[in-house]
């Protein structure tokens, strides 16, 4: 009984949850992945060198241009992969793995609106999370039948 399913308060409403949980990864999955590539448009658009001086010179993180590239690949190839579920492990870990550097550049400080970590930490457990699971059921690395 430890591992049963709470009852419903309603319980003509299982059909409904059962049809629609698949739903619930893939709209998870679909929106953290979009969510990166606004980030990582403007870096593309603006080039390596711009990228690796605004991102991470000022921020004495070092090699800044092969650094930059891969925040750049990430951000938007990365992104549009999770959304799509496509190598969604390798691209989803890269994310989280992201996000932790962008929250120990935000420490000590919380609150995302005075400049904390609580934004990126949110999205890096998220990513985490993707990365764990993987795609889902409505994926193309279930389509094709591989996942790392």
């Amino acid at each position: 009984m430890e591992n049963a399913a709470p009852r419903l308060l309603f319980p003509a409403l299982k059909p409904f949850y059962d049809r629609v949980e698949p739903l619930s990864w893939l709209l998870i999955r679909v929106t953290a992945g979009l969510m990166l590539i606004p980030h990582g448009w403007p870096k593309l658009m603006m080039g390596l060198t711009a990228t690796a001086n605004m991102a991470l010179v000022k921020r004495g993180i070092a090699p800044a241009e092969p650094l930059a590239v891969a925040l750049i690949a990430i951000e938007t190839l990365g992104g549009l992969c999770i959304a799509l579920g496509l190598f969604t492990r390798f691209w989803a870990a890269a994310a989280a793995i992201e996000m932790c550097v962008i929250v120990y550049h935000h420490l000590p400080k919380f609150g995302w609106g005075q400049g904390g970590y609580e934004y990126p930490l949110f999205w890096g457990l998220v990513m985490l999370a993707i990365a764990l699971r993987g795609g889902g059921p409505y994926s193309l690395d279930r389509r094709i039948g591989k996942e790392l």
